[in-house]
């Protein structure tokens, strides 16, 4: 991977991370926060899903945009996120949905070029249906893959069985796939497929 797509204003080096739904805000808006190793809040941010439906912005431990999310349409389930990094203003990768009864694959492509970088695999639609309809179905863990270009599995994406969804990201090759987008993207997928 020759491009580099780290943002500028926060330190994502290592290879484990957690990303939470720590709660709703005052609307009722799902917030969220991704730490490091060490358990040091690296980002956080609430999913904007009612004036500006598919607008996410993630800021850091002092409360400094680092990262804005923009849907390709709004309340948009199997589409288009572009992350922009907030401090350079360059757009750095697309999130792709690809939502199907047999799988649900979120593909993280360069945002210029759209060529694949990463993917990202889960159980299925309908999983994630169940998870939207079901009572008490926000709280069915969620297991996620992230394999690289080449189709090898590089990582995971767990949750536990829980009232707010906490995810243990893992990757075991950081080389081959992209960490920032991958570690933004897991709050982005929680937030679009739990709302």
């Amino acid at each position: 991977m020759t491009r580099d797509y780290e943002l500028a204003a926060v330190d994502l080096a290592g290879s484990q991370f957690t990303v939470e739904q720590t709660g709703r805000d005052e609307n009722f808006r799902p917030e969220y926060e991704a730490r490091d190793v060490t358990g040091d809040t690296v980002f956080r941010g609430t999913y904007n899903m009612y004036q500006n439906p598919g607008e996410f912005s993630f800021v850091d431990a002092d409360g400094d945009e680092v990262v804005a999310v923009t849907a390709s349409g709004a309340l948009d389930i199997a589409g288009d996120y572009l992350l922009t990094d907030s401090q350079t203003g360059e757009d750095l990768v697309i999130l792709e949905n690809d939502l199907s009864p047999s799988r649900d694959t979120w593909r993280i492509r360069d945002a210029d070029d759209r060529s694949v970088l990463a993917e990202i695999n889960s159980r299925g639609a309908l999983v994630t249906l169940g998870r939207k309809v079901l009572p008490f179905g926000q709280w069915i863990a969620h297991e996620y893959t992230i394999t690289d270009t080449e189709g090898e599995r590089v990582g995971s994406i767990e949750s536990e069985f829980a009232m707010f969804d906490e995810y243990a990201v893992t990757l075991s090759d950081t080389s081959a796939v992209p960490t920032d987008p991958i570690v933004v993207g897991t709050a982005v997928i929680d937030a679009v497929q739990g709302t």
